[in-house]
């Protein structure tokens, strides 16, 4: 599995990569793997402020749908288009092209109560 050191982590499972006043965010390598083959990504939530450790949307896979957590708070610029068509990007790149939203942060206070790699990869058991 693969835990890029350069991101936060939270404890659903959600990655995060600041920069400056915005943030990236998606699921980890961990969770793609559990939830297995992801068929639809649903995210509604663009220009909208959405609270930290609100759902924001959910992705669905072969055997089951799971609400995405939002790691920060912030308004939500944009959704990756490509997911519509390549849901798969979720599991063949989690940390690249299968991104899922980019937000304005609220409070950059937010990210220092996430979790290091490290840390992620303790509470994963990896």
């Amino acid at each position: 599995m693969n835990f890029p050191s350069e991101l936060k982590y939270t404890k659903d499972h959600e990655w995060v990569k600041v920069e400056g006043n915005e943030a990236t965010i998606g699921i980890t390598d961990f969770a793609q793997r559990e939830l297995g083959d992801i068929v639809y990504v649903d995210i509604n939530t663009v220009g909208e402020e959405v609270a930290k450790e609100a759902v924001f949307g959910t992705v669905e896979a072969v055997k089951t749908v799971s609400d995405l957590f939002m790691p920060v708070s912030g308004t939500v610029l944009e959704v990756n288009a490509e997911l519509n068509n390549n849901p798969e990007l979720v599991n063949s790149d989690p940390y690249g092209q299968g991104w899922m939203v980019k937000v304005s942060l609220s409070d950059l206070t937010d990210v220092d109560a996430l979790l290091s790699a490290d840390a992620y990869q303790t509470l994963v058991g990896a």
